[in-house]
């Protein structure tokens, strides 16, 4: 048997959070409402100086090596108790193996992010059994942004059980299953196909979305999961949101949710039009915790399942 991922402890008030940059470049305009607001919640906050808001000329929020000593200080600092990613983009492979998770298994702390990110979650799920928080970045949090999202990351940060209810599509596969929950940016987990953080999916609820990809893109990193097994492991399947989707000047011809139905078995459950992507509608989720799953004719309701 598989050991099930460590879920971090709740925070408690003065906790502290790290903001780092692990990937892409952040203006730090863009990360004040958030450090304000986390400070609301009754959180101090330390901001990386060397990742965070400083351009240094190219995409990346620092060079590989700042980029991981930024990254490793927050997850070694014992005092450091959540950790979230200022932004996704593009970083994240070049740096991940080049990490240390032993300080951090012994005292797991909530890690939070997505895009880039996810392949963060994904070793963390696979190598160092640590469940992690799949949510809303830095920008995200600006007072010129939809925040209604923001409270689902609130309340897991405090260790409140996440449940969510979504209206029915007219394109999902009704059923009823219990796994743990894994996924996010659909190119990232093709990416992690083949390497040290490609997750095991057997038995488990596979989340996925994706933002300003071509929809042949789409379909080809579907197909990449279908060729590697993926399809016919997983026990469902939730369709987020694919943002600002590109067609080719000869249309690709067909819909997200025909591509989707082209590579999964035709018994099973997955759920379309999920608010989980790059829009501002954006829900928190525990990647490496046991989820159950009910997909109705009316709803889906999707529920952690305490341990």
């Amino acid at each position: 048997m598989s050991v099930k991922p460590l879920q971090p402890p709740a925070l408690k008030k003065n906790n502290l959070i790290a903001m780092v940059g692990p990937s892409g470049f952040i203006d730090a305009k863009k990360t004040t409402d958030c450090v304000q607001t986390l400070q609301r919640w009754g959180y101090q906050v330390m901001v990386d100086p060397n990742t965070v808001g400083l351009y240094k000329g190219n995409y990346f929020a620092g060079s590989d090596k700042e980029r991981i000593q930024a990254l490793q200080q927050a997850l070694d600092n014992p005092e450091v108790k959540a950790i979230i990613c200022a932004r996704g983009g593009y970083g994240m492979s070049r740096i991940i193996d080049q990490l240390d998770f032993k300080k951090f298994k012994k005292h797991p702390k909530w890690i939070i992010g997505f895009s880039d990110i996810t392949l963060l979650h994904l070793h963390l799920n696979r190598r160092v059994k640590v469940a992690s928080l799949h949510a809303p970045m830095a920008a995200a949090f600006m007072a010129t942004e939809d925040t209604s999202y923001l409270p689902f990351i609130q309340k897991a940060l405090k260790g409140g059980v996440s449940q969510y209810k979504f209206p029915a599509h007219p394109d999902n596969h009704t059923g009823h299953v219990t796994g743990e929950l894994i996924g996010g940016n659909l190119c990232l987990l093709a990416h992690a196909i083949g390497t040290s953080s490609e997750p095991d999916v057997k038995g488990k609820i596979l989340f996925i979305e994706d933002v300003g990809e071509h929809f042949y893109t789409i379909d080809r990193f579907l197909w990449q999961l279908k060729r590697a097994g993926w399809m016919n492991k997983i026990a469902g399947l939730l369709v987020g949101d694919f943002s600002t989707t590109k067609d080719t000047t000869l249309p690709f011809g067909k819909s997200i949710e025909e591509i989707v139905k082209d590579v999964i078995p035709s018994d099973l459950p997955v759920a379309f039009n999920i608010p989980i992507g790059h829009q501002p509608q954006n829900i928190t989720l525990k990647c490496g915790v046991l989820y159950t799953l009910k997909i109705g004719e009316k709803s889906v309701t999707l529920k952690e399942q305490k341990s």
